[in-house]
């Protein structure tokens, strides 16, 4: 599944501001080297004197939209298609708003940053399948959470945990690697690799069936404890069209593990995705 109803890190906005800016000072360079060898510059106008405006403001805003294709819920061996609408804010290098919530950065030097997070977990539907038709809903619920990482040129690693407040009351922790680097002055490239482990609290709400589920259900009544949920990989691209417009897309794929994988509501272990998103940088 996604980030969108996992809440899970993408390549990082800052990264696609980078590439944006990137390019726009490509094609700077290569006007100025049009300029003949026999001309003569004028020399440079001091309009600082004469300039009242502002200072341009430390801020970046990505506005766009796409579609995602996933399973309907976590181990469903059905897909669907939705579309994503996607807007990224950041101010700085220390805060940062987007689909998954406001992150600011507390602490970052020498490759190391420590982060605070507000987000929101998704919960489920009865409706999603055909074997949580009597398992009940799981609400819609915010998250708080941080995060400690380390860069190391393009390889960054991380570890996270986050805290669902109602809800599900899920406790969940990722580690993870995830690597990105231009290929060119328009094309970025990332992997990432990370694995998810959760408490019982969640393992129950969106695995366990509990005897009064059973019995509505059918279905086995079961126990999910904590442990290692599943683990995912994935690889993007994003192309610079021009000095604002970009396209993204990005396929994944996560493998339930432990009780999470054994749980009788899960149809199928792997579970791929792929999206696709257009956007604009102001």
């Amino acid at each position: 599944m996604s980030y969108h109803k996992r809440n899970k890190r993408r390549l990082s906005p800052v990264a696609l501001c980078a590439l944006l800016g990137l390019a726009g000072l490509v094609s700077k360079a290569s006007a100025a080297d049009q300029t003949g060898p026999n001309d003569t510059p004028e020399p440079p106008f001091d309009g600082g004197r004469f300039d009242n405006t502002k200072p341009k403001h430390d801020w970046s805003l990505i506005v766009g939209a796409g579609a995602l294709y996933e399973p309907k819920y976590e181990g469903s061996d059905e897909f669907e298609a939705s579309p994503i609408p996607f807007i990224v804010f950041t101010y700085g290098d220390w805060l940062e708003i987007d689909p998954r919530g406001v992150s600011v950065t507390a602490y970052k030097a020498n490759g190391f940053s420590v982060s605070g997070n507000v987000g929101y977990e998704t919960g489920r539907k009865h409706d999603d399948g055909d074997r949580l038709k009597e398992l009940g809903d799981i609400d819609f619920a915010a998250t708080v959470g941080a995060k400690v990482a380390y860069e190391w040129g393009p390889v960054e690693l991380y570890a996270s945990v986050d805290q669902t407040i109602n809800g599900s009351e899920s406790l969940i922790g990722k580690v993870g690697v995830e690597y990105s680097a231009p290929v060119t002055e328009r094309l970025m490239i990332g992997a990432k690799a990370e694995a998810t482990i959760a408490n019982d609290k969640h393992m129950q709400a969106y695995f366990g069936i509990n005897a009064a589920q059973a019995a509505r259900s059918g279905l086995t009544e079961y126990k999910a404890q904590a442990g290692l949920k599943r683990v995912d990989v994935s690889a993007s691209a994003t192309y610079a069209l021009s000095e604002h417009w970009l396209v993204r897309g990005e396929a994944g794929v996560g493998v339930l593990t432990g009780d999470a994988a054994d749980s009788p509501i899960v149809e199928k272990k792997v579970q791929p995705s792929i999206s696709a998103f257009v956007g604009y940088k102001f």
